[in-house]
């Protein structure tokens, strides 16, 4: 055991005598040495530390777009089926209403719970009424025309409606717009 302590102790006055030159053989400049290795490794580490951060939140906001968004290009394809519905709808007259009404109702409950399921999954409709504004982020012009009594830039004609999926456009509504120059 004595042996044991007397190595140690060897060892001791080994890293004494190092330490003791490298402080008088050139302390200043090795320490420097030290310190701006030090500071290198720092800057590495906090920049890895940033990246492995900038990472995560990529990771979490394509998760994000993809629970909101995945589904973007069957709801574009679904649109079709609504307006087809509508149309279906609008193109029926009271007599054939009354001489199948089964059949009407049917249309109607499947257009209504498509709508159900369009909202559920965040599809809203965009429906721009005659005489409001034209806004090209939410709007198409299929045409422009002068039309009396209205404005420039006004909604003279809906032809399709609108779809978004949260905050981005599935499918911009379909309208005429007035061309009426201002008098």
């Amino acid at each position: 055991m004595s042996e044991k302590k007397d190595d140690m102790a060897d060892d001791q006055v080994h890293l004494d005598e190092t330490f003791e030159d490298i402080m008088i053989d050139g302390a200043p400049d090795e320490l420097e040495t030290l310190r701006a290795e030090r500071d290198d490794l720092r800057d590495k580490w906090m920049r890895a530390l940033a990246d492995a951060e900038n990472s995560r939140k990529r990771a979490d906001k394509d998760r994000r777009d993809a629970e909101n968004y995945g589904g973007s290009r069957l709801a574009r394809d679904m649109l079709p089926v609504y307006d087809n519905m509508k149309r279906a709808l609008e193109a029926m007259t009271e007599e054939f209403r009354a001489q199948a009404a089964a059949l009407a109702e049917g249309v109607e409950l499947t257009q209504r719970e498509l709508v159900h399921v369009f909202e559920k999954h965040g599809i809203h409709k965009i429906a721009p009424a005659v005489g409001d504004k034209f806004d090209p982020s939410h709007h198409e012009a299929m045409f422009e025309a002068p039309v009396p009594g209205t404005v420039a830039g006004d909604i003279i004609q809906v032809m399709d409606e609108g779809f978004m999926l949260h905050d981005r456009l599935l499918r911009p509504a379909k309208v005429g717009v007035s061309s009426m120059p201002k008098s």
